[in-house]
């Protein structure tokens, strides 16, 4: 999963093949992931959605896989196979959002090739790296032009299902659950969202 604002910036890693701790527990360590399961970040106020705007307002969100703990800001796929079409729906466009995270942090990274390995200097150090490869990647795009084939062939790392921490609260599969209906009302439908289900 990759996080950035003008705060934090880092991206969680798999570590399954290092055998010490799944990504949900090194998240839950970090600075960002123990800020945001206890309420501590200084997200916007909640917010209707586009197009949405007799709705509920609903929270601003990180998007996740299924490794991590549901959270009023944090969404994540429902997990299994047997689900019904509207939780499908919902699965395929969360996972669509996180193609473009690791796309945005792909392209910046092979830039940059500075972030293919861990970096190892002091975390307030590695803020300051991003943020200037950030700039620098700004600045680049702007004198060379936009490559829209950049966007196109990004392989998203393999995914493989993981399971993360249950008991999430009912105030966060609430939010979850509004998404579903949101992605799956007509209005704000994908014409193709049902063909690739």
């Amino acid at each position: 999963m990759a996080i950035c604002d003008a705060n934090y910036c880092f991206r969680v890693i798999d570590v399954g093949s290092y055998g010490k701790e799944s990504d949900c527990n090194i998240f839950k360590k970090s600075i960002f992931g123990k800020k945001l399961y206890n309420n501590k970040v200084n997200f916007p106020q909640p917010r209707c959605l586009p197009g949405d705007e007799q709705g509920i307002p609903q929270p601003f969100i990180v998007v996740g896989d299924e490794a991590f703990a549901l959270h009023t800001n944090l969404l994540r796929p429902f997990p299994g196979k047997s689900l019904n079409d509207k939780r499908r729906i919902f699965n395929y466009r969360l996972s669509r959002a996180r193609q473009n995270i690791e796309c945005s942090f792909g392209i910046l990274s092979n830039k940059w090739r500075v972030f293919h390995t861990t970096l190892l200097v002091e975390p307030n150090f590695a803020v300051a790296i991003t943020k200037a490869a950030c700039v620098l990647h700004n600045f680049v795009r702007r004198r060379d032009g936009y490559n829209s084939e950049d966007a196109q062939i990004c392989n998203m790392e393999n995914i493989t299902r993981r399971n993360g921490v249950g008991n999430s609260t009912s105030n966060a599969k609430d939010v979850r659950e509004y998404f579903v209906n949101y992605f799956n009302n007509p209005a704000h439908e994908l014409s193709w969202q049902k063909r690739v289900i």
